[in-house]
């Protein structure tokens, strides 16, 4: 048995991403796939409980790895009371958010419970845990006006991926996170764009209602009264609002695509009206990455582009134009979320990291 064998599992909408680590060295790592046949039977996304947890079974079954070996389980955090960054033992009030969120469904909701049970199988000493999942709110008082009493801003955004990169961006530089002022842009399918000072972030847009910037399928900060206006109109059911600002907005709004591989293609190509679309993106994303320049009061120490989408040179690029001036701008493409999993729980398992309490 392997006191340092780790199992990372990430519930997505259409998949279920899990790895195995021993300590540092990786054993494993898959996506498991589901196809909308496969969940469209599923009324709530809590009801795919036992349908995912058979299926990392199976893999792990698959490739010779024995639950009983594991000395941790770490789920990816989803959509429970806003907290502080760090990693959070799995209890039965946290299990309760998860089945019954109060910020909404999201299929990250999955990872905690799925990882508490396989815990629950094994060993009594092995725990479960999530960690910075993307309700993470270190947000100042100052940040959550919005401007009239009955709303409030929230921080929702891509929490473990903007803290994990930034921590490796800090070792580049041999200093600590917890030293540096950054601006941290996550570019996937939601943009998030915060400002972390000293370990903090202080200031962040909503990424999963769509907040700040355009993406691949989020419309972004639209123009209110015309928002209103359509809400008002009866040409849309709420659902179909709903998908207007998540889901079939930004670019499958304006290009009928959410791939910004392939736009950046077709723009290179001479679409003119990808290049438009696309130009815009990037010019939204600048202008936030300088509005949290204001916030961090211009001492900033680096800007990071981290994110599927910033394999994309054209992007990196002009977004680099516009922002280069505030500070050095560092660029990570994709995201290694299964790693950053697995590290906080192999942190946990040597005593360098105490989990809080939820």
């Amino acid at each position: 048995m392997s006191a340092n064998r780790i199992l990372a599992i990430n519930p997505g909408s259409t998949s279920t991403k899990i790895a195995v680590y021993n300590n540092t060295s990786v054993e494993l790592i898959r996506t498991i796939r589901h196809s909308s046949e496969e969940l469209e039977g599923y009324d709530k996304v809590t009801d795919q409980f036992a349908f995912r947890k058979e299926l990392i079974i199976n893999e792990l079954k698959d490739a010779d790895i024995r639950i009983e070996s594991l000395g941790v389980i770490i789920g990816r955090g989803g959509l429970v009371k806003p907290i502080p960054s760090g990693v959070y033992e799995v209890n039965d009030q946290m299990k309760a958010d998860l089945i019954d969120s109060p910020l909404g469904e999201h299929a990250s909701n999955l990872g905690g419970l799925i990882a508490d049970d396989i815990a629950n199988s094994l060993d009594k000493d092995v725990k479960a845990y999530i960690v910075d999942p993307v309700v993470v709110d270190e947000m100042e008082d100052v940040a959550r006006y919005a401007g009239h009493p009955l709303f409030e801003r929230l921080s929702i955004f891509h929490a473990l991926n903007q803290k994990a990169t930034a921590r490796i961006h800090a070792e580049s530089m041999d200093q600590e996170y917890e030293d540096l002022n950054l601006i941290v842009v996550h570019l996937g399918g939601g943009i998030s764009v915060g400002a972390h000072r000293r370990g903090q972030v202080i200031d962040v847009n909503n990424a999963l209602d769509g907040e700040g910037p355009f993406s691949p399928e989020r419309s972004g900060t639209l123009p209110a009264g015309q928002l209103v206006k359509l809400c008002l109109s009866d040409k849309y059911t709420y659902r179909e609002l709903k998908e207007i600002l998540k889901g079939k907005g930004g670019l499958v709004a304006y290009l009928k695509t959410n791939e910004a591989y392939q736009v950046e293609i077709d723009a290179r190509e001479g679409n003119t009206e990808s290049k438009a679309v696309q130009d815009a993106m990037c010019y939204q994303v600048g202008k936030a990455i300088g509005e949290m320049s204001a916030v961090l009061c211009g001492e900033v120490d680096s800007i990071i582009l981290t994110g599927g989408i910033a394999h994309n040179n054209y992007l990196v690029e002009y977004i680099t134009r516009m922002v280069g001036f505030i500070a050095p701008v560092a660029v990570y493409p994709g995201e290694d979320e299964m790693r950053a999993l697995a590290m906080n729980g192999l942190r946990v398992l040597k005593g360098q990291l105490q989990a809080k309490i939820y």
